[in-house]
């Protein structure tokens, strides 16, 4: 994420489009969470482009509503909080961005706590702002009794596909660039497990 901007507007009416994407954006992942704990599927479904992928092999907001009902069937009461949301624009009508999110979950043998990062896709088509993408990476999921520690839960709940902070390649280059140095520099841990 870069805080250089190639797309700024220039004129007054593309700065207040501008401003206005961003606020619609910056609702999308807090409709995304209220929609997932109330398990309105319908407004959820909605906050995507109508030909979203799911999967591998299929598209469309009534497949993504299955997917979603299959999903949420699993876990019993969610809370998803949103927090930092970060995105850049790659042209009037295109962004991406990332989005940390605590979340709890009732598992049913436990209660879990964990962290994740949205990696996300917008779009604007007709005027309103979607979702095209959102790739969830986890840091950890544990019982709310458990000490966490990176990458704790991942797979039991079938939505951790991604470790982080391994995920970032700058998290790899950091690591890399450190080792570079004089020996006896690197005084921190290559993985954050």
């Amino acid at each position: 994420m870069s805080r250089d901007d190639p797309h700024r507007p220039r004129d007054l009416a593309a700065r207040i489009d501008r401003l206005e994407s961003v606020e619609e954006i910056r609702q999308l992942p807090h409709r995304y969470a209220l929609a997932i704990d109330t398990r309105n599927l319908d407004d959820l479904v909605e906050l995507f482009v109508e030909d979203v992928r799911v999967g591998r092999d299929a598209s469309g907001r009534e497949a993504l509503r299955a997917w979603f009902l299959e999903a949420l069937a699993r876990v019993g009461t969610s809370i998803h909080l949103v927090a930092n949301h970060v995105f850049d624009f790659e042209d009037a009508d295109h962004a991406s961005g990332v989005v940390y999110c605590r979340e709890e979950i009732d598992r049913h043998r436990d209660w879990g706590n964990g962290y994740v990062q949205y990696w996300d896709r917008y779009e604007r088509r007709d005027g309103r702002w979607y979702f095209v993408r959102r790739k969830l990476h986890r840091w950890f999921m544990v019982d709310a009794l458990e000490r966490p520690r990176a990458g704790a839960g991942i797979g039991d709940d079938g939505l951790g596909t991604g470790r982080l902070p391994e995920a970032w390649p700058s998290w790899d280059r950091f690591w890399k660039e450190l080792e570079g140095r004089a020996p006896g520099s690197n005084s921190g841990k290559r993985k954050s497990t």
